[in-house]
């Protein structure tokens, strides 16, 4: 059944007014997320650099560096997120979102040169074996680390999941790999000097590298699917199709294109409905469909051109 005009107005209005209601308060937790993780990166680099110096552990070493570079990770982030946060305007009219996958793409560019750091250090400590000293203070260090950092993702974790921000769950990722990272550094001084294994150092370090490298193949696949308007998976296309179809003024789904752009995504597609009906009506039904896969698919905007039944516009599969 066919909505009247003024309440689809009034339903559009409604509509508009809680989207922006949810952008705010996105934004909010998007800006506390980035803020957070510049302050954790900066107490980390103080606490670790004291560590190291009094225990010239490599492991440790690697660890101080990732928060070096987490921390370089976090301030351009921080400048992204704010940037894609502007509201879209002449030059950039479907907004600034994916100043998110830009920063993206510098953390995992961020990483990857740590992890070729630590790769030659560790080399030279295979060559030039190394006893650890004042192991205590780096395993408190670590542990004080493990928790600071625990609190950081949790707190990561919950803005993703409200907000969808790849920039945010990038930074998210790094911190969760640094979790791995202190514990591989605890495990790695607790051989060195229980065991007199100094060779576990150089190997803990490298284990270290390895995960880094791949949390920056990750990210930088992510960012870039963003960057060339990956579609969304088939199963989610699937669904966009379903919903629009489940109307009963819909006849067929067809030449859908979707894509993200920052936490904004972006879905367009051609609805077949009934030839013999008004313009007017066809504006309001493609109106109902946009609310029915808005209500699924939250921060999306709809686009969906109208055609008439039997008129055959396709330009892709569906």
């Amino acid at each position: 059944m066919i909505i009247g005009v003024n309440e689809t107005l009034n339903g559009t209005k409604e509509l508009d007014e809680e989207k922006e209601v949810t952008q705010l308060r996105h934004a909010r937790l998007m800006r506390s997320a980035t803020y957070a993780s510049v302050t954790l990166a900066s107490l980390l680099i103080l606490v670790k650099t004291s560590a190291w110096f009094a225990t010239d552990s490599l492991s440790l070493l690697a660890s101080l560096v990732d928060s070096i570079l987490d921390a370089g990770a976090s301030l351009a982030n921080l400048f992204a997120v704010s940037h894609a946060l502007q509201p879209a305007d002449k030059e950039h009219r479907f907004g600034h979102g994916k100043a998110e996958a830009l920063g993206s793409l510098a953390q995992s560019a961020f990483i990857a040169g740590s992890a070729a750091f630590l790769l030659l250090k560790s080399v030279d400590r295979f060559v030039k074996p190394q006893e650890i000293s004042n192991s205590d203070t780096g395993i408190l260090v670590m542990a004080i680390s493990i928790v600071m950092t625990l609190l950081l993702v949790g707190f990561q974790t919950y803005v993703v999941n409200k907000t969808n921000s790849i920039a945010i769950h990038a930074d998210s990722l790094h911190y969760r790999a640094d979790i791995l990272v202190n514990i591989a550094v605890i495990v790695s001084l607790i051989l060195s000097v229980n065991l007199q294994w100094t060779m576990a150092d150089p190997i803990f370090a490298l284990l270290i590298i390895i995960y880094m490298s791949i949390g920056a193949y990750k990210i930088a696949i992510q960012a870039l699917d963003i960057l060339m308007d990956r579609e969304f998976s088939d199963e989610e296309r699937e669904r966009i199709k379903n919903i629009a179809e489940s109307h009963e003024s819909v006849l067929n789904v067809h030449d859908m294109r979707t894509r993200s752009s920052g936490a904004t995504s972006f879905i367009q597609f051609h609805a077949e409905m009934p030839k013999d009906i008004l313009l007017s009506e066809a504006h309001e039904i493609a109106d109902e469909v946009m609310y029915m896969v808005e209500k699924f698919f939250p921060n999306t905007e709809v686009l969906i051109h109208q055609d008439p039944e039997g008129v055959d516009e396709r330009h892709d599969v569906v």
